[in-house]
């Protein structure tokens, strides 16, 4: 699921550092959502900067589907998770170039820093509305560098004839979010 620019492999240190994570909480961003138990997709994980505490946050019970186009950024995820409790929680699947290609029922999908990246936005939202559970949501989050207001409101639409509603727009620093529902 490419677009002109994926964030190669060469520059997964800077989606997973200290500074991110001052600016970018993954657990103060995503307490709201998820819950122990549930199955999450980390949409486009690169290298596991929100996978990690998903997996904390679903707990033993849960199930994470760490996703990503490239194989490296998998790798670095494996490598994080290899001989603790996490691997028994987190899982990682390739996506293919067209479609993301999970046979599972999901019950929050995050999206983060990745919608800008696919050509085909209403390919994607359809698949995640088959797999979402009934009920289920999932939290788009977008970079103001990369995605304007117009293209902004343009996705919005597109979630919408997929048959999502919108639940709300939550205030994340300067990033542009919507947390949608099926």
């Amino acid at each position: 699921m490419s677009k002109n620019k994926v964030c190669s492999v060469e520059e997964a240190g800077s989606l997973d550092n200290r500074i991110r994570r001052f600016l970018q909480n993954p657990k103060k961003i995503l307490t709201p959502y998820i819950k122990e138990g549930m199955t999450v997709l980390d949409l486009g994980c690169g290298p596991g900067f929100f996978t990690i505490e998903i997996a904390r946050m679903t707990g033993n019970s849960g199930k994470v589907i760490a996703a990503d186009l490239q194989e490296g950024m998998l790798r670095i995820v494996k490598d994080k998770i290899k001989d603790t409790p996490l691997e028994q929680i987190i899982s990682v699947h390739k996506c293919e170039e067209k479609k993301i290609g999970l046979n599972e029922t999901i019950d929050f999908v995050l999206a983060f820093y990745f919608i800008h990246e696919v050509p085909d936005q209403d390919v994607l939202f359809k698949e995640i509305y088959s797999i979402l559970k009934p009920g289920g949501e999932m939290l788009i989050v977008e970079p103001p560098l990369h995605v304007s207001k117009s293209g902004f409101k343009n996705m919005l639409m597109k979630i919408k004839s997929a048959g999502f509603s919108i639940v709300s727009e939550p205030k994340l620093f300067i990033n542009k979010a919507v947390l949608i529902k099926k």
